[in-house]
């Protein structure tokens, strides 16, 4: 296994996949990005993300938690609300946000 992919559990769990669009504001984006990582990362019930982005600016990441209770408690992060509000105002065109439930993962060379 690399580096880029997380390292999530026997399922069940949850995936919290995020697909924006970028704009062409930069303003703080990628540290912002950074710290929420960060802080993602040492939240009860985070499993892992993996994340890419195009050169035209469409993006997804997908966040992997243990129950919607902590993916709930991650939405309503202070620090996560700040820098949602900012990306709604500034640096998406557009997002999507989906949960779903993981059942079966498999994984190959």
């Amino acid at each position: 296994m690399t580096s880029d992919f997380a390292g999530t559990p026997e399922p069940p769990y949850y995936a919290v996949i995020f697909t924006s669009q970028r704009t062409d504001v930069d303003d703080g984006y990628a540290a912002m990005a950074d710290r929420m990582v960060e802080l993602a990362s040492k939240q009860s019930g985070f499993l892992g993300m993996e994340s890419v982005r195009d050169a035209g600016g469409l993006g997804i990441t997908v966040s992997y938690w243990t129950s919607l209770e902590a993916i709930a408690a991650w939405r309503a992060h202070a620090e996560h609300r700040i820098a949602q509000a900012t990306g709604r105002k500034q640096w998406y065109a557009h997002f999507e946000t989906r949960i779903a439930r993981v059942e079966r993962a498999s994984s190959g060379p």
